[in-house]
């Protein structure tokens, strides 16, 4: 068990925390037609807008209530109510988020209580649900938020019901932050190798998968999601067979979803490595009632072999590791599987995971402090965001980039991490990275008694070699 290390300085020095209202967005653009509305100042939400458009590099449909000197003192009620009519007279979403922002927060904003008010003075919009969930930036990171988010949805949409399995064929999937556009997209492939229906909450492949679209109506830049899962999805996830829960900060969600349904779920930590996706494979097999599909078996042959292959240069290797505790404990638990050590591991929001994470200590922190402690214990690998390369660089190790943002790798919100495909390319990735830069390098050995070119003719009587 991982010893937690607390906070033990006043201010945040190379951040590593994204904050809590981009985590719930996020959890939002994965809705088809959703918009969220950010109730704070309009710094608040370009901050996010710039992290999403750099790492998505797509548009991204992101509204605010402005919040400004005048409205912050006095009352911001008022732009609560008038942005939400705007937006659904105007847009005609199917959801619109509204979370909360560390201003708004610091000034009492009763979110739920503006939802009521807005019900009531505009009753001609009660078909467009509003999903108001309280996301403080000086609390959390990007995954409480996230999960605060996609329980609130189930709160909203999912009605009190008793029809689990009537749609026996369709399997819930409540999806992590730590998952990406890719990870989704291959879990959908693999729960319809079972001839199962995914209904994924959220669905960001659906959504950010960087595809262009050929409807007449999304030529342009759309004010509104394009893709995702639909609310009337969301509806019958409570007539589903089973509900897969990928990541530990959905756990609560899960409660939710199970007291208000009953449908039964399987929870898994991690999709990386061989033994997570072995739990999980069987998971689908036991739901289905169908025997594991040979293009299956292939791959987690194939995976055994990279992991005979990648063993060398990956055993007794110093990682460093920054993430939200979920990816943090992912990472850790796929390095350490292969003989890494993780010498240093730095999450920025305190988590019940963190305790589970295969490393001595886990300091809540910044990317300072992993920069100490990989300096204290040695490092040869860096794993982390976009926001570390100058960090790998002062410590002079790689960086393979991992989580949210990645500014500076094109295609890195799409990488495969899951499955036996995606653990397969990660060993691959970690050990080229590693050999690139030296890691294991040993000189070629030779023999005290081999003679090379010239040796013979420069020995003296005392050097020369005896007969």
């Amino acid at each position: 068990m991982a010893e937690i290390i607390k906070r033990n300085k006043a201010l945040a020095v190379n951040p590593l925390k994204v904050s809590q209202p981009v985590g719930a967005s996020l959890a939002f653009l994965g809705i088809d037609r959703a918009v969220p509305m950010l109730h704070g100042s309009q710094g608040c939400t370009a901050f996010g807008k710039v992290f999403f458009v750099r790492h998505f590099r797509e548009p991204i449909p992101l509204q605010t209530t402005a919040m400004d000197q005048v409205s912050t003192v006095m009352n911001a009620d008022d732009n609560v109510i008038q942005g939400l009519r705007t937006i659904a007279e105007k847009n005609k979403p199917a959801l619109i988020g509204l979370p909360t922002t560390g201003l708004s927060e610091t000034q009492g904003t009763d979110i739920h209580g503006l939802v009521r008010q807005f019900r009531g003075k505009h009753p001609e919009f009660d078909g467009i649900p509003v999903v108001a969930v309280n996301t403080p930036d000086f609390t959390g990171c990007l995954e409480s938020g996230y999960a605060l988010a996609v329980k609130a949805m189930i709160d909203v949409l999912l009605p009190e019901t008793r029809c689990a399995g009537k749609r026996g064929k369709q399997i819930n999937v409540l999806a992590g932050s730590l998952l990406t556009p890719g990870d989704l997209e291959h879990i959908k492939e693999l729960i319809e190798l079972f001839g199962l229906r995914p209904v994924l909450l959220p669905d960001l492949s659906d959504s950010l998968d960087g595809h262009l679209s050929y409807r007449e109506t999304d030529r342009e830049s759309s004010p509104l999601t394009v893709g995702g899962t639909s609310v009337s999805e969301i509806k019958t996830l409570g007539e589903a067979g089973a509900t897969l829960v990928i990541g530990a900060s959905l756990n609560p969600a899960a409660d939710l979803l199970m007291d208000r349904s009953g449908v039964p779920d399987y929870r898994f930590d991690t999709l990386m490595g061989l033994e997570a996706m072995d739990a999980f494979i069987s998971a689908l097999a036991e739901v289905s009632g169908q025997a594991v599909p040979e293009k299956i078996e292939r791959q987690r042959a194939q995976l055994q072999d990279a992991m005979v292959d990648t063993h060398f240069m990956l055993g007794f290797a110093r990682v460093a590791i920054a993430a939200d505790p979920d990816l943090l404990y992912a990472l850790a638990q796929l390095a350490t599987g292969m003989g890494c050590e993780v010498t240093a591991a730095v999450a920025p929001a305190k988590a019940a995971i963190l305790e589970s994470v295969p490393a001595a200590q886990v300091k809540l922190g910044d990317l300072e402090d992993l920069e100490l402690a990989a300096r204290e214990h040695g490092v040869d690998l860096v794993i982390c965001n976009s926001h570390a390369a100058e960090t790998a660089r002062r410590l002079g190790v790689p960086l393979l980039r991992a989580g949210f943002p990645q500014y500076d790798l094109i295609g890195g919100y799409q990488k495969l991490w899951v499955g036996y495909r995606g653990t397969r390319q990660a060993l691959f990735d970690l050990a080229n990275l590693l050999v690139e830069h030296g890691h294991h390098e040993v000189p070629a050995y030779r023999s005290v008694y081999a003679s090379r070119p010239g040796d013979a003719a420069h020995a003296t009587p005392e050097t020369r070699p005896l007969h």
